[in-house]
């Protein structure tokens, strides 16, 4: 299929049933329990220093891991994959001196996704699979001092950001992803960045692709560490005309569901959710089984605020198994008829009208 018929499949899709996202890559890589040699691999291994955590790296030194994981995934009943590119641009990878390397990872990510969604749609062409090219927060925040003495100063500039993620998407479009997927938003403007740099990628590759963009509430204030609602959220991205707007990470499915439901009531396109599977242990790590997250996440399906689902941090593909079982039986979210108003955001909505 081109591009162009792969966006109508994606929509179509949409329009007939709760189209499922993958798991938790993190999770799924800490369970192979790589070390520093594993990480490097034979191209890296006299590299200057350490890189093990760069889970992003592994799509060149260990990508049949990689692969393996997206397939574990689509045999689940994923409908989307994204790619193994959370951390993937300049900014994030400065940590490990690998900049240089960002556009590489983001073409041999892609290429890995699409060749694991390629081979599952071959298997059933009735429902093809799609790959989305992950765009993560990076780890600086553009509107938010790091310094507590000096609360006027930035870590990263709107254009250090917007030059990061051109690259990240430039490789993405050209390893041959379906859609673009700006994650795990904790702070809007980095998201406009991002959003930015997407569109004049689209541009410049003469290459149009469907946009996600997905935000995270930090805390049970219900807000994003930028201070925003999700309502004021979707007021502050809506420009960009998203395929599907929503929430990942930071919460379980039992406390993020209020905040998507704000979502959904205002927005005029599909709507996304993949929670953490609970909260943190004291260990760091994730205690809510496939069925208890299932469980909760089937009654969204039955109320109507889901479009597209799947799990964040601590999923597995068992996860997002039983998460299909739950919500397959119900129809997608409709969308809302949504008066045409004057919608203006700041940490709050503003409607005028």
């Amino acid at each position: 299929m081109t591009r162009g018929e792969k966006t109508a499949a994606l929509k179509a899709a949409a329009d007939k049933r709760i189209l499922i996202i993958d798991g938790a890559m993190g999770t799924m890589i800490q369970r192979e329990k790589l070390d520093e040699d594993g990480y490097r691999g034979t191209r890296f291994a006299d590299f200057r220093q350490s890189v093990k955590g760069n889970n992003d790296l592994l799509v060149l030194t260990q990508p049949e891991i990689i692969q393996s994981i997206h397939e574990d995934y689509l045999a689940a009943g994923a409908d989307i994959i994204c790619t193994n590119t959370f951390n993937a641009q300049r900014i994030s990878l400065a940590d490990y001196a690998m900049e240089d390397l960002s556009y590489e990872m983001n073409l041999a990510a892609a290429k890995l996704a699409r060749a694991a969604a390629d081979k599952f749609t071959a298997k059933t062409p009735d429902k093809p699979r799609f790959v989305a090219g992950a765009l993560g927060p990076t780890n600086r925040t553009a509107s938010i001092s790091p310094d507590v003495n000096n609360p006027g100063f930035r870590g990263v500039t709107f254009d250090e950001l917007v030059d990061a993620y051109s690259e990240q998407a430039r490789g993405l479009i050209e390893g041959g992803v379906d859609l673009i997927l700006i994650e795990t938003v904790f702070d809007t403007l980095n998201a406009k960045a991002a959003g930015f740099a997407a569109l004049e990628t689209f541009d410049e590759t003469g290459v149009e692709l469907p946009l996600i963009v997905s935000g995270t509430i930090t805390d049970r204030s219900g807000r994003t560490l930028s201070g925003q609602t999700p309502e004021a959220f979707f007021f502050s991205i809506r420009h960009l005309k998203p395929f599907a707007v929503g929430l990942n990470c930071a919460l379980g499915a039992e406390l993020m569901r209020p905040y998507l439901a704000e979502i959904a009531a205002v927005a005029d396109t599909l709507t996304i959710a993949y929670p953490n599977a609970g909260l943190p242990n004291a260990m760091g790590e994730y205690d809510e089984g496939p069925h208890d997250m299932a469980c909760q996440l089937g009654p969204w399906a039955k109320d109507g605020l889901l479009n597209i689902v799947g799990g964040c941090c601590g999923s597995t593909p068992e996860h997002i198994a039983e998460i299909r079982e739950h919500v397959e039986k119900y129809p997608p979210r409709k969308l809302p008829k949504i008066e045409r108003k004057m919608r203006l955001s700041g940490l709050e909505p503003f409607v005028h009208g």
